[in-house]
């Protein structure tokens, strides 16, 4: 088995054709080994989300190939796809993306239920737990604040294990305090678990847990920073911005 959960090699990503076309991702190779915690950032418009979906199988490459694990999904249906989405890989959003009238096991058990398969729910109610929301589990997730609902959207992408959690701006709608305790449980989960996390974010301070941040310009890589402070990532951030085009 390879030592790496997601390899990409030379994908690019065009939307559109002819003279309208726009190259959101320029032949992007990238390696992000198991267990580890991999946040992208970039100025807008660099091909962050992009490459998050061509990583997670959400979007195709125009060229180039994505593999997770061993499985090379180039040549994948669209049902092939869907089912290893569903099995293999998390996704935190900055939208919770909760069912606000079910509660916080409910929408925990849902992958599980939507794949056909019974929760159990000693399982549900331990990934709970883990987020610390062990004591919260029939509470409406409506009811909720905001810290506790993203708690609940990531006990609900770890409930089917998955070799790879995906996050797109995951604190991107916490404050300052309730961001860092989500972030503190998504370090635990590289260091307690083993799990591998990748994380598209804007924020400085949110990459700052991560173990490595690659840098992206204009759908190209452009370096990358290994367990850097908030403040250098910051700098390097203005940097790559204040650049000419």
């Amino acid at each position: 088995m390879s030592n790496d959960a997601i390899r990409l090699d030379s994908v690019t990503r065009r939307y559109g054709s002819g003279g309208t076309s726009v190259t959101a991702l320029d032949h992007v190779s990238l390696a992000i080994p198991r267990g580890t915690f991999t946040a992208v950032m970039g100025p807008s418009g660099s091909g962050k989300s992009t490459l998050l979906q061509c990583a997670a199988g959400l979007d195709r490459p125009t060229s180039g190939s994505v593999t997770v694990g061993d499985t090379e999904l180039t040549g994948l249906s669209e049902t092939a796809l869907t089912l290893l989405r569903r099995e293999r890989i998390g996704f935190v959003f900055q939208a919770f993306n909760l069912l606000p009238s079910l509660t916080a096991e409910q929408n925990v058990s849902l992958p599980l239920r939507l794949a056909g398969r019974r929760p159990k729910k000693a399982r549900v109610r331990e990934v709970l737990r883990q987020v610390g929301l062990g004591d919260r589990a029939r509470a409406p997730t409506s009811e909720l604040s905001g810290g506790q609902q993203q708690r609940v959207a990531l006990a609900r992408a770890m409930i089917t294990r998955p070799e790879v959690l995906f996050g797109d701006e995951p604190t991107g709608a916490l404050d300052s305090r309730t961001g860092r305790e989500v972030l503190t449980l998504l370090r635990g989960m590289v260091d307690r678990d083993g799990r591998t996390i990748v994380m598209v974010t804007h924020d400085p301070v949110a990459a700052s847990y991560a173990d490595r941040v690659v840098l992206l310009v204009d759908g190209r890589v452009d370096g990358e920073l290994l367990g850097a402070s908030a403040q250098d990532i910051a700098a390097r951030l203005s940097g790559l911005e204040a650049a000419p085009c």
